[in-house]
């Protein structure tokens, strides 16, 4: 398989059709293969309009809801960035040549794993993995200028807006009444707002879920 071809193929068919039009975004996914973030067994499957599951319970969202979100965070080349479910780095990545700094935080181990090898296979030094709970962000570099989920959330991630800088952007897909509404949350002083983009069908990430309730 010529991935080259279906990496631009995937650009024509399925981003530029979609209201991608921020051109340093799409150079980036042009340029990322993108084939080396799923297993070899998926990687013919790696430029379809679909997720592809790395791990169980765990995708890569499909290519025209990440370059919709990421484009939705509006991100600088000063930017710090943050990545909640980094999964096996490809965000992270694509967001490496936008921002100045991208912090790619994971709760798997082996996942994380793997998205340090993608980033050293692939000279990127501006971005950095951390192993810990994803609902907890990763306070310990915030404030950050954008954030990007990497799936689905069920309640309104307030943690993670606390992280934001003033300006900052958060994107990502919250799940109402089982429909999914990505989103952009827009920090402002003590206030934050949040507007609806479009409906993704996206996996829920670990730790988003709303916690069961007592009935009586």
């Amino acid at each position: 398989m010529d991935y080259a071809v279906a990496r631009q193929h995937m650009v024509d068919s399925q981003v530029r059709t979609n209201k991608v039009t921020d051109e340093r975004l799409i150079e980036a996914i042009r340029a990322l293969p993108r084939e080396r973030f799923v297993s070899d067994r998926a990687r013919a499957r790696a430029y379809l309009d679909d997720d592809v599951e790395i791990a169980p319970g765990r995708y890569l969202m499909e290519p025209m809801v990440t370059a919709r979100l990421i484009q939705a965070g509006d991100v600088k080349l000063e930017d710090m960035a943050l990545v909640v479910g980094a999964g096996t780095g490809y965000a992270a990545a694509l967001l490496s040549r936008l921002a100045n700094t991208v912090v790619a935080l994971e709760s798997e181990p082996q996942l994380a794993q793997r998205a340090s090898a993608n980033f050293s296979d692939l000279s990127i030094d501006n971005a950095v993995v951390f192993e810990g709970p994803l609902n907890a962000g990763c306070a310990k570099h915030a404030p950050y200028n954008a954030i990007y989920l990497d799936g689905a959330v069920e309640q309104p991630p307030t943690v993670l807006t606390n992280q934001l800088a003033d300006g900052g952007r958060l994107v990502g897909v919250l799940l109402d009444q089982g429909v999914g509404r990505a989103s952009l949350w827009i920090k402002s002083g003590n206030a934050v707002s949040r507007r609806v983009l479009f409906d993704a069908n996206v996996a829920l990430l670990p730790g988003f879920a709303t916690p069961p309730r007592f009935v009586f």
